[in-house]
């Protein structure tokens, strides 16, 4: 299998989650592999273009988006312009639910209205699931892209 280049997308709360989900492709006990790309250090900025634009170009080349799901992450709207940008892109879409008390409430609509993957934490099973959402890419965001438009920073 391909080693998948992937954007991390993350609420900020679940910060060490998105970490943790990017140090896993160094544990010999679990077999998956990415490249990732990612703003898991804050942009020191307070302007919504500059940081569209970092996350426009962290998003460069990737063909997958890992949107780490916690129970803040439906209300973020940095998680919904990356989610719009990706489907802009063909970017493939997982999301993975980073606590087991994350329900189906909890999974932002874009994601569910644009055909994402919804997995449980289970680093076994994320090598696949990043496959399946690459295999995906041209059936992702053929609809239009639905929700709330994103206004303010949402990233902490």
């Amino acid at each position: 299998m391909p080693t998948r280049r992937v954007f991390i997308s993350y609420e900020g709360s679940d910060r060490m989650k998105a970490k943790g989900f990017r140090l896993l492709r160094w544990n010999n006990n679990v077999d998956v592999s990415f490249h990732d790309r990612h703003l898991l250090d804050p942009v020191d900025s307070t302007n919504d273009d500059y940081i569209r634009s970092c996350i426009r170009d962290e998003m460069k080349g990737t063909s997958v988006t890992v949107v780490m799901v916690g129970e803040n992450t439906k209300d973020s709207d940095w998680v919904d312009y990356e989610v719009e940008r990706s489907l802009k892109e063909g970017n493939g879409l997982v999301a993975i639910k980073v606590d087991d008390d994350i329900s189906d409430e909890d999974i932002p609509d874009k994601l569910k209205e644009n055909g994402a993957e919804i997995v449980d934490w289970d680093p076994n099973e994320f090598d696949d699931a990043i496959e399946r959402a690459a295999s995906q890419r041209s059936k992702v965001g053929e609809s239009t892209v639905r929700g709330r438009a994103g206004t303010g920073c949402g990233r902490s």
